[in-house]
């Protein structure tokens, strides 16, 4: 694979520190509290610099949202050894790795307080991160139905019902109460008594499909930890 150009490089590295700032900015002080003079500091870039990469904030808060999610589609994109029951468990994993990390949650916390005032501030961050979200499950369950892996009439209800079962308990608990962040041992015991309500529901084979759920493990480190 020939190595990208140096000046490539550092303009890939420089938007991801930008990325992260952002992140750090927002999730500290929300979105209209944030600023892009903010964020340029944190970044420890000027912000004729920034803007160069991001024309507003409202792009840079955008993109943010969508590497967010790109993330935790990862496991969608990729084919597992464990078939769809594996890419369905590495998925719940990687979305609990990513909304329960303590600058999600603040971010979310935030963008609800803010929303009563600036509707227009929770809609940008529905659709910018778990209306993408959802919309990437939907497509993956379409393709798993159009497989004969699953059964279903309305890929978004079947989409919705695979992401309140694996989390969504724990995860509102803990946007209430910061103290209350599940252990591993929690996060497993939802990720697959979920995927197993969601198999028996959905699956075109729940036998076998629950057996291979049986055989597969956490990953080896847990983000709550």
């Amino acid at each position: 694979m020939t190595a990208l150009p140096k000046r490539q490089q550092n303009r890939i590295q420089r938007e991801q520190r930008i990325l992260n700032a952002a992140l750090t900015v927002f999730s500290d002080k929300g979105f209209v509290g944030a600023s892009m003079d903010d964020i340029a500091a944190a970044a420890g870039i000027s912000k004729p610099t920034l803007y160069q990469y991001f024309p507003s904030k409202d792009e840079l808060f955008t993109a943010m949202m969508s590497q967010e999610r790109d993330h935790m589609l990862e496991s969608f994109e990729y084919p597992s050894a464990g078939g769809m029951v594996g890419e369905l468990y590495a998925f719940s994993w990687h979305y609990a790795e990513i909304v329960l990390r303590p600058d999600m949650l603040n971010l979310a916390r935030l963008i609800i307080s803010e929303a009563q005032r600036l509707p227009e501030i929770g809609r940008a961050y529905q659709a910018s991160g778990p209306d993408r979200v959802l919309a990437g499950m939907i497509k993956y369950l379409e393709d798993q139905r159009a497989a004969g892996r699953l059964t279903f009439e309305d890929a978004e209800l079947a989409a919705e019902d695979l992401w309140g079962l694996i989390l969504s308990a724990p995860r509102n608990k803990v946007l209430h109460i910061p103290d209350a962040m599940p252990d591993r041992a929690t996060l497993e015991r939802y990720i697959r008594n979920g995927l197993r309500v969601f198999i028996r529901a959905y699956s075109t084979a729940p036998d076998s499909d629950l057996a291979s759920l049986s055989t597969l493990q956490p990953p080896p480190s847990a983000p709550t930890e």
